[in-house]
């Protein structure tokens, strides 16, 4: 059986592919949950203006990402946490904390998109990737300072 599909769906094919799917499979889950439509004549016309205006939409998009990354090259993000002996923080930074310092201030990017490996457990100056399209990457700073010691 072929179909078109009209989302990405993972180890078979990207919006607007036509691939041959067994008919089960086709009939079953891809049809019924509107991830692909039939290869007709007609459907294949429409999808090539369907591909036609993804094509533009990702080079807008992509542009977007390019412009929030050249803002974003500036940013520095600063904590002041406590931190007991060598810098260990007492907890750490996340992805979320990032996500939410950014709000803060003026940009609004998902947490997910912030490629922190693992949370920030030291004090320091640190470079975090954030990945805002397909192939745009932007940095940001963030540094970790250990709060003052209270005075006995």
């Amino acid at each position: 059986m072929e179909v078109i599909l009209k989302e990405d769906v993972p180890k078979l094919g990207s919006r607007g592919d036509v691939v041959k799917v067994a008919e089960g499979y086709g009939r079953n889950y891809l049809l019924p949950k509107k991830l692909a439509i039939e290869a007709t004549k007609a459907n294949k016309a429409v999808i090539e203006q369907m591909k036609a205006a993804s094509i533009r939409r990702t080079q807008r998009d992509k542009a977007d990402a390019e412009a929030l990354a050249a803002q974003l090259a500036s940013v520095v993000i600063s904590y002041t946490r406590r931190a007991g002996e060598h810098d260990q923080l007492f907890g750490s930074v996340t992805s979320g904390d990032l996500a939410t310092e950014l709000e803060r201030k003026g940009y609004n990017i998902d947490r997910r998109k912030i490629q922190l490996t693992e949370p920030i457990k030291t004090t320091g100056e640190f470079k975090v990737p954030i990945r805002l399209f397909k192939d745009v990457t932007a940095q940001i700073r963030v540094e970790v300072h250990k709060e003052a010691e209270p005075e006995q």
